[in-house]
Order: C-alpha cells, then structure tokens, then sequence
C-alpha cells in the first residue's frame, strides 16, 4: 500500500477494506468473491415502505435475459422520474450488490424507482455484452414506465466506476439510435477512457489507491478485448473516444482528485460543456476512487451523495425526501 499522507484521513478505512486486490485472470475469481464479500459486509437499514424485487427482463436482439433488481417506495406519486443504475467493479466483477447501499439511500431520498442492472461481465462477455444489458434494462424500464409508476421522459441513467462509463455509453447509444434517451446523466468516477492506459506521462499522483494503473489495464483488456489503446476502438466501448457529444443530457460528474480517472473526467466535462450540454463537476480534495460508498463513514461522502441527489431533483423535478 502507497504511503497514504495525502489521502484524507476520512477514506483510510476504505483503503483498509480494499488493500490492494490483484486482478488479473489467475486472480479474477478470488478478487470477485473479495468484492462481493465488501459489497454485502453492511447490513443495509430498514428503509420504511421501500420495497426491492429481483427479476428478469429481455435481452437486446436475442441476448439471453438480464437481471435487474427494481426499488420503489410504497405511495410515491406517480408518474415522477425514475433512474436505471449501473454498479461498478471495472466491467469484470460486481453486480447489483456493489450498490445496494447507495441506490437504497438514494430512493430514499428521492422517492423515485431504481433499477439496477445485473449486467453480463467480462471477460466472459466482452463489450458490448454488458452495454447491449444496460440498454435492455433501460427500454425495459421506458416500456414498463406506467406500471412503475414513471414518466418515461423523466428517465435518468447513473453509475459508478465502470458504470459510470457504460451509463454514458448508454447515453451516447440512445442519442445515435434515436429513440428513448436518458434525461440526465449521473457519472461517478465513471471510467471512460482505455487511452489512460498507455498513457505516456500519466500523473505521479493519481491511480495509488483504490483502482491502480494495473488493474485498469487488466479491466480495459477484458472489456474490449483487443488491448488498450488499440486503433479502432468505438466510442460505445470507450466512451472518451466519442467524436461529437452535442445532443447528450444534462450530465453530473465526480471524483476524487487521486482517482486514477481524474483527467479522463475532467475533459469528457470540459468537451460536455463546450458541445452545448449542462455540464456539473465535482472534484473531491484528497479524495482515492471509490469513496461514494463511504456514505456514513466519511462526512465528504455524505455531502457528495447529497450534491448528486439535488442535481437529480433538479434535473428531472419532482420527488422528495421519505
């Protein structure tokens, strides 16, 4: 573990909980079980009329199906906004677990449905199996928008690490296909860019803790499978790579100034905004990948989850706390 002076003292516990998992193909199936065993450590609160559900939608263009896992509050007025959520794990481990914590804390708040995407992993699935389940559970959820009680213009797309990368995948296919669209993006340290891997300058200061250099590679090369970098490689699978992103929804961005993703998302923001979309950015001070699953350990954590859920009610109205 890196000398941990500039990490603010609030994320040392999660530098404890992560260590330093090695990823790579004679380690991946020790690290997912080490994953989901941080991911169910905490027993989730007793949220009053929230109601969880796990089941199975159809997969795009013959896919196999997918599974989601829906939250909704009992007596939420209806029809208000919904989100689909997307949990990360770099695109090769996790699933609708990695954020149980969050997105319950989230409907909370928000009253609004969730669902969250169990999509297919690599390198099992390289891309675009797990965009091509996002996309499933997000038509799935337009369609069935009046039997949860959503408008189905009101529709955001969320996700975290690699989530965060396919929910603006998701956001960039929606807009190129033209049919139902998210309206409003929700990018957590989303991973976006297979080029920081084979980066020739990258910062001494980021990608110490949490999600390192290595693991990054590993998880891009699983993802895409062809390497890092490669000529070719589209803009659904690396998000980064988009030519144009007029068009996109209003989107949220955050991460912490070590995250190894700084620079990746501080330019996809600076490219956002001078495209024409609304654009909000947040880097967290001495702030490691990973910290927006620190909610009521770490008081930086809380403010972040509280700035994401205004940006939410701002953007698509509506909902209040429960």
């Amino acid at each position: 573990m890196a000398d941990r002076d500039d990490v603010d003292p609030q994320f040392h516990l999660l530098l404890d909980l992560v260590g330093d998992l090695p990823l790579d193909d004679s380690t991946l199936a020790t690290t997912r079980e080490a994953f989901q065993t941080l991911s169910t450590a905490v027993t989730p609160p007793d949220v009053p009329g929230l109601v969880v559900e796990e089941g199975m939608v159809p997969g795009l263009g013959g896919s196999p199906d997918v599974g989601v896992r829906t939250y909704r509050m009992e007596g939420a007025p209806a029809p208000g906004p919904g989100l689909v959520w997307i949990h990360g794990g770099g695109t090769v481990m996790g699933g609708p677990d990695a954020s149980d914590l969050t997105v319950r804390y989230f409907v909370a708040e928000l009253g609004w449905p969730v669902v969250s995407v169990d999509y297919r992993l690599a390198p099992e699935t390289p891309y675009p199996g797990a965009l091509d389940d996002c996309t499933a559970a997000f038509d799935w959820m337009v369609a069935s928008a009046g039997g949860l009680g959503v408008d189905p213009a009101r529709i955001g797309v969320a996700g975290e690490s690699a989530g965060g990368g396919l929910a603006a995948a998701l956001a960039l296919r929606c807009r190129d296909r033209g049919a139902a669209a998210p309206a409003h993006q929700l990018l957590i340290y989303p991973m976006l860019d297979d080029r920081t891997v084979v980066d020739p300058d990258p910062s001494p200061h980021l990608g110490r803790y949490v999600w390192t250099p290595a693991q990054n590679s590993y998880a891009w090369r699983a993802h895409l499978g062809v390497e890092p970098g490669s000529d070719g490689v589209p803009a659904e699978a690396a998000p980064a790579r988009a030519d144009d992103l007029s068009g996109l929804p209003p989107t949220f961005i955050s991460v912490g100034s070590l995250d190894l993703f700084l620079d990746e998302d501080v330019e996809l923001a600076r490219r956002l905004a001078r495209a024409g979309v609304p654009v909000e950015l947040h880097v967290l001070p001495r702030t490691p990948h990973g910290f927006a699953g620190m909610f009521g350990a770490a008081p930086l954590a809380d403010e972040h989850a509280l700035v994401a859920i205004e940006a939410l009610r701002r953007e698509l109205g509506g909902g209040g706390s429960h």
